[in-house]
């Protein structure tokens, strides 16, 4: 919350780049350690100390340029997740209907200080491009899915 960090769904960890504030051109460098945001629209999820040196705090988003500076490991797979629920028996309802479609499905619990959440997950690529064509699929199918490097 308080270092210089952000999560991005596919920049290797441990990458720095420069986000730049477009509206009033501030720019600060943070470094990615964190996987998200689970947002379709959104590209990063900046820390607190980041946004308050952006000047975008009470805003809560704001238009961004970003500019890699140096590349962190590389990891080689990516996933797709196709949706999240606070209930599992959600999660385990759509894990059954994809897994007539796809060969990997599983269901991720995770917890946050507001609740318990499930993640229903798709598969793993070697390429963000293969991932992202299982992601159109998943949008035909109604759902929202965001594509992420697994680390």
């Amino acid at each position: 919350m308080n270092g210089l960090t952000a999560a991005h769904r596919t920049l290797p960890l441990g990458t720095l780049i420069r986000v730049t504030n477009l509206e009033n051109v501030k720019s600060v460098t943070v470094t990615i350690n964190d996987r998200g945001p689970f947002i379709r629209n959104a590209i990063l999820d900046l820390s607190y100390a980041a946004a308050r040196k952006l000047g975008f705090i009470e805003k809560g988003a704001a238009r961004v340029q970003v500019e890699i500076l140096e590349f962190g490991h590389e990891p080689d797979q990516y996933t797709v997740y196709a949706a999240t629920y606070t209930e599992e028996e959600n999660a385990r309802l759509l894990k059954y209907r994809l897994s007539k479609k796809f060969e990997v499905v599983a269901i991720v619990p995770f917890e946050t200080n507001v609740a318990r959440f499930y993640r229903v997950r798709v598969g793993s690529y070697l390429s963000e491009e293969r991932a992202e064509q299982v992601a159109d699929k998943l949008t035909r199918e109604g759902l929202e899915p965001v594509v992420m490097r697994k680390d």
